[in-house]
């Protein structure tokens, strides 16, 4: 058996079980990963290198602050507020996904649902409602918006290194409307699916008392973590595990001050406990599984597929870049898919006589929203899951698919059709 198809074996096997067997999903990542170091498909070097640090760092550092962010009661105060925002529960849920969306078109998809998510499980816990529905909402318009700005994305980020683009551009690009008005639409497409989803949350919203914050120095390190990570974003030629250092500095100095202010060793220890290893293990292991999909030549292969599919003509060419993005994208890191696509595109369009930003943004339109179709499409699904896991709430597929596909179809077709007006 050659080395392509064990990988495909595996890979296979590995999302089987953590689709139908989801309490059994990080052994099916971890057992894979060394199923394919064993087998000499990885090396244990490219498994080490294939891991990607500074996301599992970002993680990590994020929930620390997230513990005392908590523990604070912040994210109680910031769920009155949005209570007394709205009509009903419905636009309840609505709100605060649109929240995390505009926040995660600064910010990484994995820390943006690390901060919402304790808002929308306050939510929840006020009204008595079942926490699942609302923290998958606000997983999948995190992953919405990563694409609206070059900053919010390891991809947009991709694209504007390759494109030369800065900032800006992803507002109004050579004359015309960017990726930001493309996202945006999207998203406003999907308030609609929502109020559909939810139709049936319709209960007034009742504020009984507000809750008192006790300390707002959590508040100021997440906010910290914000500011900071918008800011390094601009800074050329960065440290590959910039992301990471920032969250895991400002973790370890917020148990430091509170240790410093309180004496309170057990805090410090249950705010250790409290990261969620499960999670951690789980993108590790799916971090070497992609990999090999990339060693073995099979995302090239991909690459290559789409484009003699589409060949034929330039519409067809963009229909097959964006719809096989989003079904690649739903069980492939999107991030080595989209490195390994853009000079592709950049070739065929070179061959082609055209200019290569129709495909582009067609290919960043599919490969960021396709990751919501599933719940291991996104480290920032798998983070989401793993905190309803937490609060002992198992997300099984289906539960996932209800909103995440039509989430995904509704936001990649708006996405297509105004790319494709746009810029053809």
């Amino acid at each position: 058996m050659d080395s392509k198809t064990l990988v495909i074996i595996i890979f296979v096997a590995m999302y089987f079980v953590m689709i139908f067997f989801s309490k059994f999903r990080v052994f099916a990542a971890l057992g894979a990963a060394l199923i394919l170091i064993l087998t000499g498909v990885m090396t244990p070097l490219k498994a080490l290198s294939a891991i990607n640090w500074n996301v599992l760092m970002m993680i990590a550092g994020t929930m620390v602050v997230v513990f005392y962010f908590i523990e604070s009661k912040m994210p109680s105060r910031i769920a009155d507020i949005l209570m007394m925002k709205s009509k009903n529960v419905m636009w309840l849920i609505i709100l605060i996904s649109l929240f995390s969306g505009i926040v995660s078109a600064f910010i990484d998809n994995v820390a943006t649902v690390l901060m919402i998510a304790p808002v929308g499980l306050a939510i929840c816990k006020k009204l008595d409602i079942n926490p699942v529905s609302v923290i998958i909402s606000i997983a999948v318009s995190s992953n919405l918006q990563g694409a609206a700005t070059l900053v919010g994305d390891t991809t947009s980020i991709l694209l504007g290194g390759y494109a030369g683009m800065n900032f800006l551009d992803f507002f109004w690009f050579k004359g015309r409307p960017g990726m930001f008005f493309t996202v945006e639409l999207g998203a406003g497409a999907t308030v609609f699916i929502m109020m559909i989803l939810f139709r049936k949350y319709r209960q007034k919203v009742e504020m009984t008392e507000k809750t008192e914050v006790k300390d707002l120095v959590p508040s100021i390190m997440l906010s910290l973590i914000v500011v900071l990570l918008i800011a390094v974003s601009f800074i050329p030629d960065k440290p590959e595990m910039i992301n990471g250092i920032i969250c895991m500095s400002i973790g370890i100095i917020t148990i430091l001050q509170d240790y410093i202010r309180h004496r309170d060793a057990q805090k410090v220890k249950a705010a250790i406990k409290d990261i969620d290893r499960e999670t951690l293990l789980l993108l590790l292991g799916i971090f070497i599984v992609v990999q090999s999909l990339t060693e073995t030549g099979l995302i090239e292969d991909m690459a290559r597929g789409i484009i003699s599919v589409g060949k034929g003509s330039i519409f067809m060419l963009f229909t097959v870049i964006v719809w096989a993005s989003v079904l690649i994208s739903a069980f492939v890191d999107n991030i080595p898919y989209v490195a390994t696509m853009l000079p592709v595109v950049r070739a065929i369009c070179a061959a082609l006589g055209m200019e290569p930003y129709l495909l582009y943004f067609g290919l960043l339109t599919g490969a960021t929203l396709g990751g919501n179709l599933t719940p291991v499409g996104a480290s920032a699904n798998i983070t989401a899951t793993g905190i309803l896991k937490k609060e002992g709430y198992e997300v099984k597929f289906k539960d996932f698919a209800k909103i995440g596909i039509p989430f995904t179809l509704t936001a990649v077709t708006v996405g297509y059709l105004f790319v494709w007006f746009v810029w053809r």
